[in-house]
């Protein structure tokens, strides 16, 4: 009697532990599989996010690529930056002259050369921002001579080439090299200023520029 009470009891003992355990392992693997499956449905919607972003990112530089003839860019020297992008805002915000750029602005990744070709021929206007920086930077002066001459040798671009000493820091007259004395420069320190922004930027000499380098566009894309 006492052997059969002996296996009796120990049978609650030995087999009750196991099943809780087992129980334990179920309820981990079913938390396990919880954690896993919750992973695996975030881990689909981050990626979905990343696609949507990515698609997104995609669109916004295709509308950045997109072409646009500028009304005007202004050439400036590296330290005259905060300069160009007052006089930038000035002649689109107060005079409506828009859409305008400055050389800063220009997409990176290209060469110098082909910058500043695209800068001149894809505005109307060429506006050289006239200070002691502009005079003392070989590139300026550079972009200078290369503007001009592309106005001399292309009809359309005649009388292109502005001119303009801003408010801050403007080249004087006596230091200006002789080529740029002989176009008549914008004064913004000048009461007629205003006269002379709204006799130079005509819309129908805007719209005649576009309208011919659309052609030329066409021309280099067929």
């Amino acid at each position: 009697m006492g052997m059969q009470n002996s296996k009796i009891d120990s049978c609650p003992l030995s087999t009750f532990p196991r099943k809780k355990s087992m129980e334990s392992k179920q309820e981990a693997k079913h938390s396990k599989d919880i954690r896993e499956s919750s992973s695996d449905k975030d881990l689909k919607e981050l990626k979905e996010e990343e696609k949507e972003e990515e698609g997104a990112e995609e669109l916004s530089k295709e509308e950045l690529e997109e072409e646009v003839f500028f009304k005007f860019v202004i050439l400036h020297a590296e330290d005259d930056t905060h300069e160009a992008l007052r006089v930038q805002g000035m002649l689109q915000n107060e005079f409506g002259i828009k859409p305008g750029i400055i050389y800063a602005e220009m997409p990176c990744g290209k060469q110098h050369l082909q910058n500043l070709d695209d800068a001149v021929n894809g505005s109307a206007w060429t506006i050289f921002l006239l200070t002691e920086n502009f005079l003392r930077d070989a590139w300026c002066n550079f972009q200078f001579y290369t503007s001009l001459m592309n106005s001399i040798n292309r009809q359309h671009k005649y009388n292109s080439v502005i001119p303009m000493r801003p408010l801050n820091n403007p080249l004087p007259r006596d230091k200006t090299p002789f080529a740029l004395q002989t176009i008549n420069a914008l004064e913004e320190r000048s009461s007629g200023f205003p006269k002379q922004v709204e006799k130079i930027f005509q819309d129908s000499v805007y719209e005649k520029q576009k309208a011919i380098w659309k052609d030329s566009k066409n021309m280099v894309d067929s």
